[in-house]
């Protein structure tokens, strides 16, 4: 799992918060998880040398603190690292990896003007 530990300067969350993210391949998502509660995912469905990510979701109360950003990035290294194409059609993703060109390379070429990349 990727910890670490960031402030907070928002009303009602802690201060000094473990943020989390992980791979739950059970359920098919990676997870973002702040002092052990889950507030962000990013659904996947998963073939053999394949990843395509479906939908994102973050708790509103993250909103604008780059959570999503981080969790999208940890699931692209992941997929990076395990040799997978990427196939962004959560709008999410793809405007992470438009934003991002490094990632670009991760979405095998016959399918880049699909996506718009």
């Amino acid at each position: 799992m990727n910890e670490l530990v960031v402030g907070s300067n928002l009303v009602g969350v802690a201060v000094a918060e473990h943020v989390g993210i992980a791979d739950a391949p059970e359920r098919e998502r990676y997870e973002l998880s702040i002092d052990g509660e889950v507030l962000g995912f990013t659904a996947y469905r998963a073939r053999p040398g394949l990843v395509g990510f479906v939908h994102t979701e973050v708790d509103e109360r993250l909103r604008g603190r780059g959570m999503g950003a981080r969790l999208i990035r940890f699931a692209l290294d992941d997929a990076r690292a395990r040799s997978l194409a990427v196939l962004p059609f959560c709008p999410f993703v793809k405007a992470f990896i438009e934003r991002h060109r490094e990632f670009e390379a991760l979405v095998p070429e016959a399918y880049r003007e699909q996506f718009g990349l």
